[in-house]
């Protein structure tokens, strides 16, 4: 009769520890500005992920303040903010490898490739500022002194006018002077008029009720 095999009791891997994976570094084969612009890459990807890790944390502590302490709400969340200062710290941890792998590769010779300098369109910012000096130390002066010279030959032009031109707008005046008291005159004669009128029809009415009384 075959004898059987026992089996031992089934043996399980050991748990494997939570330290933080290395992130992979880019191929030796590139060249070595494509090997920074990688490590660049990276560190901004760890930065962006560490920004929502720290997003979800403040969201979980405001969660955490708003619930009482006998809470049953309270449990999962702890352990949820646990899990995200764990993944926190690893991504930091990242991110301290990265600076350290990006200082390395910038220190090889052509890594580091400086970004030409733009060209600019038109003329430079100093022609602007050079004009505005320009029309302000020139121009201003220059009108201002225009201006002037104009007030003072339209004041001169008021004030030298013909001898015969004055005379004769005196005259006009005085014409008009003459003329206006004439107008009041005759104004006065025809209310004078009216009114003589209006009186004698008066004493016209008045005579007429006296004959009609006394008959």
């Amino acid at each position: 009769m075959p004898l059987l095999r026992t089996q031992g009791p089934a043996t399980t891997p050991p748990p494997q520890s939570a330290a933080p994976i290395a992130a992979a570094a880019p191929r030796a084969t590139s060249s070595p500005s494509a090997v920074y612009e990688g490590f660049r890459a990276q560190r901004r990807e760890l930065s962006n992920q560490l920004d929502e890790l720290e997003s979800t944390r403040r969201q979980i502590t405001s969660q955490l303040q708003e619930l009482d302490q006998g809470s049953t709400d309270r449990k999962p969340l702890e352990d949820r903010l646990t899990d995200v200062d764990a993944r926190i710290k690893a991504v930091d941890q990242m991110l301290a490898g990265n600076a350290a792998q990006l200082a390395q590769a910038a220190a090889i010779p052509g890594a580091v490739v400086e970004q030409p300098p733009p060209i600019q369109q038109g003329p430079p910012d100093e022609a602007f500022v050079l004009g505005g000096i320009f029309l302000f130390v020139a121009i201003l002066p220059l009108s201002i002194a225009f201006a002037r010279r104009i007030w003072k030959r339209s004041a001169a032009a008021v004030t030298s006018l013909p001898r015969d031109i004055t005379d004769r707008l005196q005259r006009m005046e005085q014409a008009i002077e003459a003329t206006a008291v004439e107008v009041e005159r005759i104004g006065e004669g025809q209310r004078f008029i009216t009114r003589l009128f209006t009186e004698g029809e008066s004493v016209k009415a008045i005579s007429a009720k006296s004959a009609d009384r006394n008959p």
